[in-house]
This record gives structure tokens, sequence and C-alpha cells, in this order.
């Protein structure tokens, strides 16, 4: 199977496996993947989960050798947005997806085009020092249609986006890291690791204020200042309760000195 999930307790790592073809999606890997994170979302058990792409390579975008046996636009009907709101699935499957849990994307070897679309689709990227993005599918005319030019410019700045969507440049590790475009870089064979250490550390917190938060932090996109700040506090303030508890623990000795390890 192209796709499959191994699961640690509640992280998810959901594996995606055409490594002859460097992880290009093409329709079944597609659907797979779309069930596979639903399916993640829908599992209470289930708290953080890692995307990450075996054998050498995140995902080399759409698989071309499927799109040349495509006719025209009507071949991408099926994955044309329904009138109502849902969470439909993309091309590149989950990429539309409004995930409920935070998502960590774990980055070997190319994350180009759509499959760049996909590691910003994450909520974290953990890149390996030779790892590298880039709108490759610039060079053959096929364009962003997996979220790429409207989460790319949120994460780095309209200019920064504007040069890597009209370039098609290469984006190594390091530039990367230093622009936004991931969180953290780790050597070469290290990024899965390094994405489920840090997703068992998310998922060791007091969860729905922890998701909380996160949601705030994405529903504001676009909201005037008092706006948000207004559903920030809607959707934080039945979270202070909890929070009053943990205060307790900390005034009776625990998390001092900014101390994470004994919660």
């Amino acid at each position: 199977m192209a796709v499959r999930v191994e699961k640690d307790g509640p992280i998810w790592t959901i594996i995606h496996s055409r490594a002859d073809a460097r992880n290009a999606m093409d329709p079944k890997s597609a659907v797979a993947l779309y069930d596979a994170f639903i399916d993640f979302d829908n599992t209470d058990s289930a708290r953080v989960a890692v995307f990450w792409g075996e054998g050498g390579a995140f995902c080399a975008g759409w698989d071309l050798k499927h799109a040349a046996a495509l006719s025209g636009t009507d071949a991408l009907d099926a994955y044309d947005f329904p009138d109502h709101r849902t969470q439909s699935m993309a091309a590149m499957g989950p990429s539309r997806l409004e995930m409920s849990k935070p998502v960590i994307a774990a980055v070997a070897g190319a994350a180009v085009a759509g499959g760049m679309e996909l590691a910003i689709w994450a909520d974290i990227r953990v890149m390996e020092e030779t790892a590298f993005m880039g709108v490759y599918c610039r060079r053959w005319g096929i364009p962003l249609i997996d979220g790429g030019t409207v989460r790319l410019p949120r994460l780095v700045g309209e200019g920064r986006a504007m040069d890597l969507i009209m370039t098609g440049r290469r984006v190594n590790a390091d530039e990367a890291l230093r622009i936004g475009l991931c969180e953290y870089v780790v050597p070469e064979g290290d990024a899965r690791h390094h994405a489920e250490n840090l997703a068992r550390n998310i998922a060791r917190f007091p969860q729905s204020c922890m998701l909380a938060d996160r949601r705030s932090a994405k529903d504001q996109h676009g909201l005037p200042e008092p706006d948000a700040l207004r559903q920030e506090w809607n959707g934080g303030k039945a979270e202070v309760s909890t929070g009053i508890t943990g205060a307790a623990r900390f005034a009776g000795g625990k998390g001092r000195g900014g101390d994470f390890n004994d919660l």
C-alpha cells in the first residue's frame, strides 16, 4: 500500500510510500492520505499526526505521468469545491482539510510543487538539512491549486512568497528556516524521529487549552484586531478553570524555572 499509518499511543505517523516516484501524488495516494487524516481527526485518542514521505523524499508534487494522460480542465472536475462548506478532497489529497488537531510535516529530500503545498498545509515543518522546497511546477505551466498561493504569503510574507511563486527556484533547508518556511532543521535522516518527539511533547499538554489557542491563531486570519481579540476571548475563557488548576500545581512547586519535564 502506498499509504500506511503507524501509531504510538496518541501519535499517528501517516506515511506516504511511493519511493519509486519520489512520493509524487497519484489519485489512489490522494484518496488514501485524505482518508487517513480524516480518520486521525475523528479518533478521540489521537492527538498529533506526523506526516512523512518514506524513501528519501517528502513529495515531488502531482504525478506528472498521470497528469500527462489527462485531457483539459474537465479532468479536475472531481476536485471542484462544492457549493456548501465541506471537507472536500483536493488533487493532492488532504490539502483542503481544516484539521482540529496538530499536524507536523517531517520533510526529507524534495517537497516541491504540490509537495510543498502539502508541507505548508501542516502546522509545523521539520526539514532535514539536505531537504528542499520549491514551486517546481512553474517550469511546466501547472498552477498552485492546493493552497500554495494562500498559505505561502501567510508563512513568509507577500514579497518572499511572490519571489518563490514566480521564479520557482529551489529553497534549501537553511533558507527555509531563515525565512519562516520551516521551524526546525535537523541532520539528514532525522526528520521523522525529531517530528515524533515534538509530537509527543505536544501531546503531553492539557489538550483542550492547546487546541483552543491553535484554533484562535488559525481563525484570526482576515479579522480586524478587535474581532480577533473577541474571538480569542470567547474561545479561551472556558479553559481558564483548567488553567487555575495548573496555577495551583505551579504554586505547589511544579514547573519552576520553565521546566516542562514534570507536568
